[in-house]
């Protein structure tokens, strides 16, 4: 290819759809503590003095949802009167029902199983009907495309320098974004960073430039990637004192492209916070990238994107897609033969190999669900690697 821009974007905790993931994945994990086999579809909206918590739970224990949503909205930062919307004192209306029979009856047991399968990775049936992306380059050491991971990182630095008190005149909403330039296919050099973080009513434009430059830009973006004619927008508005819900509503499952690959992969259109692991649209996502990601380690190709689709209340995947972009030696068909052989994909094998009913998701609902090595996720690790070779040697 000749020189192109792409590029990604990501947002702070305190962004109002993030507050809404955080919040309904913090519930999940309160359940999941509780009732590992829980069923959970909970979904979240915020605006101004109030967050609705909604959807289908089915479990035997008891949350106080409530006293879980206030005490996000406050650990995010949003615990002043003074920024319009504080955990103390926002109303929390619930409305939640139990997961639909019809849905249930097939992910409890199987189609595989009610034609007399035995095997009993065929026990739980897809949570729903649906396609899967994962997907994995040599960008970066996490294997992760470079825009969104360095999106990622200047948001999670917005967020460290408020919490610490270096930027204290920082409030909890920001977004980032960065365009990378590419040469033949290859990053070469940061074209434009756009930040915008909300502040206190006080403090002037230019500080605030200078501020992020120093202590938010400059740290996290190596100097190899800038350069003169890198461009930085810092607050182009020149105001950002108004944010979070009561400067937009926010909803859970609005941030699908900044929670995967920046727009890099392909997308199903399947959230991921607030649903507990038998929905394929959470724990398929997770498998489709530890698929991926072992592919490229392996070195059988240098960008691997990997589509998974399953039937409702159905175990098996209907179909199995690899595309290596024409970077591997094998064909797209030899890699997807080879990894069925090594991956069981059934959501039973999924949720028991990458360990998915432990409370591990409101970790995740900020900086991205993938490339996250600093978790430690399941998804993350490269043990593959070998038997995918040994499968495409034979």
């Amino acid at each position: 290819m000749s020189k192109h821009l792409f590029t990604s974007e990501s947002v702070t905790e305190g962004h109002p759809d993030k507050l809404c993931d955080q919040v309904a994945d913090a519930i999940l994990d309160e359940i999941i503590k509780q009732d590992p086999n829980a069923h959970v579809a909970c979904e979240v909206t915020a605006t101004t003095g109030v967050v609705h918590v909604m959807g289908e739970i089915s479990t035997d224990c008891y949350v106080d949802i409530p006293a879980v949503t206030r005490q996000v909205v406050k650990d995010i930062g949003y615990d002043d009167p003074a920024y319009g919307f504080d955990g103390n004192t926002c109303g929390v209306i619930t409305s939640i029902d139990v997961q639909s029979p019809d849905i249930a009856m097939g992910v409890n047991e199987s189609y595989e199983t009610k034609q007399g399968a035995t095997d009993e990775n065929d026990i739980i049936g897809a949570g729903d009907q649906g396609m899967m992306f994962g997907y994995a380059c040599d960008e970066t050491p996490e294997l992760m495309p470079l825009a969104i991971s360095l999106a990622h990182k200047l948001s999670k630095k917005l967020s460290e320098v408020r919490k610490n008190g270096t930027l204290s005149y920082l409030r909890p909403d920001g977004k980032t974004q960065v365009t990378i330039e590419y040469d033949d296919d290859e990053p070469i050099r940061v074209d434009t960073v756009v930040l915008s973080t909300q502040h206190d009513s006080d403090v002037t434009l230019s500080q605030i430039r200078d501020d992020i430059i120093r202590n938010v830009i400059n740290p996290v973006i190596p100097d190899k990637w800038i350069d003169e004619k890198t461009k930085l927008y810092i607050n182009p508005t020149g105001r950002f004192v108004i944010g979070g819900p009561v400067g937009d509503s926010g909803l859970t499952g609005r941030k699908i492209i900044v929670d995967t690959y920046g727009g890099y992969g392909r997308h199903g259109g399947g959230s991921f916070s607030g649903k507990d692991p038998t929905k394929v649209d959470r724990s398929a996502a997770y498998a489709a990238r530890y698929v991926a990601k072992n592919i490229v380690a392996a070195g059988l190709a240098k960008k691997c994107e990997i589509q998974l689709a399953y039937a409702i209340g159905v175990a098996r995947p209907v179909s199995i897609m690899v595309d290596t972009f024409c970077t591997s030696k094998y064909s797209n068909d030899q890699l997807a033969k080879a990894a069925a052989k090594v991956f069981d994909l059934r959501p039973t094998a999924i949720i028991r190999d990458l360990d998915l009913r432990k409370p591990i998701y409101r970790s995740l609902s900020n900086y991205g669900h993938m490339g996250r090595e600093d978790l430690h996720v399941a998804w993350e690790k490269c043990d593959k690697v070998d038997a995918l070779k040994s499968v495409l040697e034979k």
